[in-house]
């Protein structure tokens, strides 16, 4: 898939704006237009969803990464007889994110039932605590290496909850360049995290 953002003729600009169901057919064609505009229109949403569900951010982050994944991967299955196109992405949102906390929780009760460290603590605490601050700096390079317009966009949407339309509000911006931003801006974050697509 193109790593930058998709450019517009003029007579493609003209067309009206295409249904989700429609997008998702494309999707399910290969259409890489047709998936990054489905992207724009349902991540913050996918998002919103996961984070509602597992809470952490980070998580509902890695949630919804894997559902867009699978959606690109899997669109030739949606069926516009059973349901919508968003209901079946939020679908499957819900449920990859209710599996997201039972193997966190399968994984928790598992470390609680075994002593791994031979009769010690049960965890390093001070390395712990390291390696979680070591994943924050790399992450707080990562968005230093933004441009300060995306680096705004993002946070607000993924760590102040917004939507794209909100974040458009607050900046006084045009929703459509807002999105531009925040795809460039993550795609130059897992980029710059090293974080496989």
């Amino acid at each position: 898939m193109e790593s930058g953002p998709v450019r517009l003729t003029g007579d493609e600009r003209d067309q009206p704006e295409r249904s989700l169901d429609e997008l998702l057919v494309g999707v399910s064609r290969g259409d890489e237009r047709a998936f990054a505009s489905l992207y724009d229109r349902t991540a913050a949403s996918v998002f919103g969803l996961a984070r509602r569900v597992v809470r952490d951010p980070a998580r509902a982050e890695e949630v919804a990464q894997e559902v867009l994944l699978q959606v690109w991967r899997t669109a030739s299955r949606f069926d516009r007889n059973r349901g919508s196109a968003k209901s079946w992405i939020l679908t499957m949102t819900h449920r990859r994110a209710v599996d997201a906390v039972r193997h966190d929780q399968a994984s928790t009760n598992r470390e609680a039932r075994y002593d791994w460290t031979g009769g010690g603590r049960a965890v390093d605490v001070v390395e712990e605590e390291v390696t979680v601050r070591m994943e924050h700096q790399q992450v707080r390079r990562c968005l230093g290496s933004l441009t300060d317009l995306q680096r705004e966009s993002v946070t607000l949407a993924y760590y102040g909850g917004h939507t794209y339309a909100e974040v458009a509000t607050l900046l006084a911006t045009n929703p459509a360049t807002i999105k531009t931003r925040m795809r460039d801006g993550l795609i130059r974050l897992r980029d710059c995290l090293g974080v496989t697509p």
